[in-house]
């Protein structure tokens, strides 16, 4: 669950931290106070796009931190591990953005990219938004909400899948039917350029050595002059180091027994003699080693020139030839399946009969969730002043089948107006939309596995006795997980656990927002100024309390 919330200089806010509590809590205040703003902040660490706007005015960037435990949260922790990412203290996510635009995310204090931080978001939070109805109304919601719900989200990525293979297949088939000329003139080029490259029989590997070779050979007489005059001053000459070193060594050794002070420089030198013992060694297998050697230098710069002229006639540098040769072979292999029309055939007709299957079982999976879903939201419909009315989920089967299955999936609506089931778009009006759309989220949340749960202002439209319904339904669900929401309802504030309110203050051009955690004396004002307005009357505090209390009982 959410735990703690660190927003700064982000739009209205100045510096806030907040330490957030399990079950249900509302976010009041009045109307410009920016209630949504905490809920965009959080939004926006998760990995929502944003822009400079965000910075506050004055400010140089805008930061939001949210951190997180994962006890409830188990496949957050698997994926922190699956990215070599530490789940062992929670999670915290961290976004930074900046006057120029600039934005940066990091997990757990690593640099990560949005799209990482967007996966994570999934298993910890699920925002709805204010206008969620709105996006209820289109088929690719309708369809991925049911789905979700149905916990066919992977069937249907297999499907999609799927169906990408086989339109590849059936593309490659027609390509092959309508352009073989063409596939035949670009496969006779390849098997040339091919052969020539096979012939040549050269890896990255040998132009290292070849280069190494040809430096040692080019200069061997340069090596060996170069040996024979450091073994001539070492070991060799009148003068040799060698010899010079050793009567040092015996001349020390004499004097060492009338002053130990002499130990320390007489076992220095010893070293010195050993080590130029095994240098005078080392050299004299060097000389005796390499030799002048033209033949062989003539064969290695051949060679080298073959690698030039392969790599200048085909644009490429030398390095680069044996990954050129590996993708025209790929590429050969391709067309030589490409002028199988008999094999592409069968290879089309194999993928369909796969997309088939994986789309009758996801249609299979989505009559199964489409009856649950429907009869689940028409049970929460009934206690949102929508008596009579009745939620369905119909699958119209589409005639070739499509990346997202083998049907369109349609909400609809019977008995609001009519008996007859409509479309969701043609029956209701905005307020039974906010109240239809507020049900399918109680419905779906239940169903879903993320532990936080942010609903801000999806009670819009609705009020009186629905609206104690609504709160009810919310704190029910916050008995089972964490419950966020952003209201201006009586009603649904007091039936929270806790509460918070959102103040606006400032002096000037400098406006700021702040959050200030409720306790009971406060709650009882709060809730009074959402029941009464400007004017707070007793009679007003004591509606007040009796709703508080009364939503303890």
């Amino acid at each position: 669950m959410l735990r703690r919330l660190t927003v700064r200089d982000f739009v209205l806010v100045d510096r806030l931290e907040l330490d957030f509590e399990p079950g249900f809590g509302t976010l009041t205040g009045e109307t410009g106070a920016g209630k949504s703003i905490l809920v965009d902040a959080l939004a926006f660490a998760l990995g929502e796009r944003a822009d400079a706007g965000l910075v506050r005015a004055g400010g140089e960037r805008a930061e939001v931190s949210a951190e997180f435990d994962l006890d409830d949260a188990p496949s957050a922790r698997d994926w922190l591990r699956e990215q070599d990412l530490d789940a062992d203290e929670g999670l915290l996510l961290r976004r930074v953005i900046d006057t120029s635009g600039r934005s940066r995310a990091y997990l757990n204090g690593s640099p990560v990219t949005l799209q990482q931080l967007r996966e994570v978001a999934e298993f910890v939070v699920d925002i709805h938004g204010q206008h969620a109805h709105q996006s209820l109304l289109r088929g690719d919601a309708q369809r991925a909400l049911l789905d979700s719900h149905g916990g066919l989200d992977e069937l249907a990525g297999k499907v999609a899948g799927a169906w990408r293979s086989w339109r590849e297949a059936v593309t490659l088939l027609e390509t092959a039917r309508g352009g073989a000329e063409a596939l035949m003139q670009e496969r006779d080029q390849l098997e040339w350029q091919v052969k020539e490259l096979e012939a040549l029989a050269f890896s990255a590997d040998e132009w290292a050595g070849l280069d190494a070779e040809h430096k040692r050979l080019a200069h061997a007489a340069s090596l060996v002059e170069g040996a024979r005059y450091a073994l001539d001053l070492l070991a060799e000459s009148d003068a040799a180091c060698v010899a010079l070193v050793d009567n040092a060594v015996s001349r020390l050794d004499h004097l060492v027994e009338y002053d130990e002070g002499l130990t320390e420089v007489s076992a220095v030198l010893q070293s010195a003699q050993a080590e130029l013992a095994e240098a005078v060694s080392s050299l004299r297998r060097y000389a005796d080693r390499v030799e002048l050697d033209p033949e062989r230098l003539g064969e290695v710069e051949r060679r080298i020139e073959a690698v030039h002229a392969c790599a200048r006639k085909f644009r490429s540098r030398p390095d680069e030839l044996p990954e050129l040769l590996a993708r025209w072979q790929e590429r050969l292999a391709a067309l030589g399946q490409a002028a199988d029309i008999a094999a592409l055939e069968a290879r089309a007709a194999e993928t369909r009969a796969a997309y088939e299957a994986l789309a009758k079982r996801l249609s299979k999976g989505r009559a199964k969730a489409a009856a649950s879903l429907g009869n689940e939201v028409s049970r929460v419909m009934q206690q949102l002043a929508l008596g009579g009315g009745r939620f369905e989920v119909t699958l119209l089967p589409l005639d070739d089948g499509a990346a997202s299955g083998l049907e369109r999936i349609e909400f609809r609506i019977a008995g609001l107006a009519g008996t007859e089931a409509r479309p969701l778009a043609k029956v209701a009006s905005g307020g039974e939309l906010s109240r239809i759309s507020l049900a399918i989220q109680v419905v779906t949340s239940q169903a879903a596995s993320v532990p936080t749960l942010i609903f801000d202002e999806v009670d819009v439209g609705i009020g009186g006795g629905v609206a104690e319904v609504v709160g009810r339904l919310l704190r029910e669900l916050g008995t089972e997980r964490q419950v966020l929401c952003v209201t201006h309802l009586p009603q649904v504030a007091a039936r929270a656990n806790w509460q918070w309110r959102v103040v606006k203050s400032g002096k000037g051009n400098q406006i700021r927002s702040d959050v200030v955690p409720l306790d009971n004396a406060g709650r009882i004002e709060e809730v009074a100024r959402m029941l009464g307005g400007v004017e707070i009357t007793a009679i007003t505090r004591q509606h007040a309390r009796e709703m508080l209390d009364f939503s303890v009982a």
